[in-house]
C-alpha cells in the first residue's frame, strides 16, 4: 500500500482483480479458492472483506451476476435460452429459469415475448444499514497492541454460533485446569471464529473455545493444547450482549477496516470474553475483538 493510499482504494484494487475475473468466467465454475488467491486476501477475512466492498456475499454477487446477463442476452441477443443458460454457466436451461423467475418475477420466455417488460431491480444487501445500527454500538475505537505467543488449552466446536454449547466447552476446560494444576492470575477466555455465519453452511461454522494458560498442559480427549501466534492487533472494547456481535463485526469490516490505513493480517479473528455470563446482564457484558493488522 503506498503512503497515500487509503485502504479502502486498496481493497477495491484487489476488488477489481475479483470482478474482472468473475465477468470473464461466467460460462465457467467459478471457485472461490481462485478468488482468494488471486486476490491475495486473507483466506481468513475473504468474504467479510468482499461483502462489505460489494454490499452482498460474494457467492450471491456472482449468482445475481449470471442471471442479469442471462437477461441482457435474452433482451439483446437473439441466442435461445438454452444457449443463454451455457453462456452464464447454469447447469441446465430450467436452472436458468427457476433462478431468472425467483429474482426477476418473470420467466425468460415470458420476458423475451414482452420488450417492454420491466424486470425488478436486484435486492442487494447494502452496509448503509449496518453501518447505521454500528452508531447505537457501545463499542470504542481501537487501541493498537503488539501480543506475545500465548498457550492454551482449546475445544474445538463446529456448528451454528447460536447453538453451540459454550456452557459445557468452558466447563470441561476449567476441569483441565483444576485436574492438571494450572490456574494461575491472568487466565483469558477467548473464542476463535474461523468462518462468516453469513457464508459457510451452519453445520460447518468452526469455533474454538480456548483459556489461555501460563504453564505447560497435556491434551486429554477432545481438549487439545496449542499456541496463539502473537502480532500486532487492532482490539476493539465491545458492551453488550452476545446476540449483537453480527453488528459489531459489520462495523469493523465494513466501517472502520475500509476508512483507515491498516491492512488486515492472515490470522484468524479473536473473541476475548471480560465478563461472566452467569453473573452479568447481556447488556453490561464485556468483550474485546481482537483483528490482526499488519
Amino acid at each position: 500500500m503506498t503512503p497515500k493510499q487509503t485502504n479502502k482504494a486498496f481493497y477495491e484494487q484487489k476488488l477489481n482483480v475479483i470482478v474482472e475475473y468473475i465477468h470473464n468466467h461466467l460460462d465457467s465454475k467459478i471457485d472461490i479458492k481462485t478468488l482468494a488467491e488471486i486476490s491475495h486476501f486473507s483466506p481468513f477475512h475473504f468474504h467479510r472483506i468482499t461483502r462489505a466492498l460489494l454490499g452482498e456475499p460474494i457467492g450471491a454477487y456472482i449468482s445475481r451476476t449470471r442471471v442479469e446477463t442471462a437477461a441482457k442476452m435474452i433482451r439483446y441477443t437473439s441466442l435461445d435460452i438454452e444457449s443463454i443458460a451455457y453462456n452464464v454457466g447454469f447447469e441446465t436451461p430450467s436452472s436458468l429459469s427457476k433462478k431468472f423467475k425467483s429474482h426477476f418475477g418473470v420467466s425468460p420466455t415470458a420476458y423475451r415475448k414482452d420488450k417492454l417488460f420491466t424486470i425488478k431491480k436486484s435486492n442487494t444487501v447494502g452496509t448503509t444499514s449496518s453501518i447505521k445500527n454500528s452508531q447505537n454500538l457501545n463499542i470504542k475505537k481501537p487501541k493498537f497492541l503488539n501480543i506475545e505467543d500465548k498457550k492454551c488449552l482449546y475445544i474445538r466446536m463446529q456448528g451454528a454460533y447460536q447453538s453451540l454449547d459454550y456452557p459445557s466447552a468452558w466447563k470441561k476446560l476449567w476441569g483441565q485446569v483444576k485436574k492438571q494444576k494450572l490456574f494461575t492470575a491472568g487466565i483469558e477466555h477467548i473464542g476463535l471464529v474461523y468462518d462468516d455465519p453469513k457464508v459457510t453452511d451452519e453445520d460447518k461454522i468452526r469455533y474454538d473455545s480456548c483459556l489461555v494458560i501460563h504453564k505447560d498442559a497435556e491434551p486429554v480427549g477432545n481438549i487439545g493444547v496449542k499456541t496463539l501466534k502473537g502480532g500486532k492487533f487492532a482490539v476493539f472494547l465491545y458492551q453488550g450482549s452476545y446476540e449483537f456481535f453480527a453488528d459489531v463485526y459489520n462495523y469493523i469490516f465494513n466501517d472502520w477496516l475500509l476508512n483507515n490505513d491498516y491492512e488486515i493480517r492472515d490470522e484468524v479473528i479473536r473473541e476475548k470474553y471480560i465478563s461472566n455470563p452467569e453473573r452479568v446482564e447481556p447488556h453490561k457484558l464485556k468483550s474485546e475483538f481482537y483483528i490482526p493488522i499488519k
